[in-house]
């Protein structure tokens, strides 16, 4: 599990919880701190504003501590937005921003009828015909955060389903499994209400433009990360709360730093897009 493999699933499965009231008009603040063989690396934060039956989230994820200091400049921005019937959430559109060093990308997505995906690329992207996405892997599959969305109801179902995932470059498959449970105390999730779900996190590649080559066949899968996932408030939903991956160069850990939840404002709600 690389460290760019599990800051994306982490960062995917930490925007679940934004469907957790979705009745009443609120803001949800979470923030994530992700470390690095005990040195700091990454930070997520993410805030969702949900207005009767539609919903506005938005996550940033970006480097701190030596992190920072060492490597060069990264920050991504990520953007869903839909509405709510009783299968779920329904995506309506989604944007991403990624900024590395002095470049910036920017993918737009709106989806339509049966899964139909049209997109906005910036700058253009013309892939070599082996790194293009055909249709038939496009279509259906949704922003991080979109995909995040969909399973936001789950419960305690929410560890047994792929999430098809795409960031207008890479489409990529998040495997989700349970494989137990574990009290607040043995967690170290005080603030959990009744027994986590752990979980164990594989990704797949599907198709498009990747920047290192899979180092072992399709069929043999890589070592998986491992997330924790916890009920914070009186819904149903299950919040990531922890995880925990192994690589070549120490662990990678990521833990909750904070959640609140308030009233949302007029002038909030009038600012979501829906």
């Amino acid at each position: 599990m690389s460290f760019r493999r599990a800051l994306i699933t982490f960062a995917l499965g930490a925007c679940v919880p934004a469907a957790a009231h979705a009745q009443q008009a609120r803001q949800v603040d979470i923030g994530y701190e992700i470390t690095f063989a005990g040195f700091a690396g990454f930070r997520i934060d993410v805030t969702a504003r949900l207005d009767g039956t539609s919903y506005d989230v938005e996550s940033r994820t970006f480097k701190e501590g030596l992190l920072r200091a060492v490597t060069m400049h990264y920050e991504g921005r990520n953007r869903a937005w839909g509405g709510f019937s009783p299968q779920g959430a329904q995506p309506t559109a989604g944007s991403l921003s990624i900024v590395v060093s002095d470049k910036t990308r920017t993918w737009a997505a709106q989806y339509g009828p049966a899964g139909t995906l049209h997109e906005t690329h910036n700058p253009a992207w013309k892939p070599p015909p082996k790194d293009a996405i055909p249709d038939d892997m496009r279509n259906g599959s949704l922003d991080p955060l979109s995909a995040a969305l969909t399973a936001g109801f789950a419960g305690d179902a929410a560890c047994d389903r792929t999430i098809p995932s795409n960031d207008g470059k890479r489409r990529i498959d998040i495997l989700i499994q349970k494989v137990g449970t574990e009290s607040p105390a043995a967690a170290g999730v005080p603030t959990a209400r009744g027994d986590l779900l752990v979980c164990d996190l594989y990704t797949k590649r599907v198709a498009g433009e990747f920047d290192d080559a899979p180092k072992e066949a399709e069929t043999k899968r890589e070592q998986p990360m491992k997330i924790w996932l916890a009920r914070l408030d009186d819904s149903q939903v299950r919040y990531p709360v922890k995880l925990e991956a192994h690589t070549g160069f120490g662990t990678i850990r990521g833990r909750l730093l904070w959640f609140r939840e308030r009233p949302m404002t007029p002038q909030e709600s009038q600012a979501m897009r829906r």
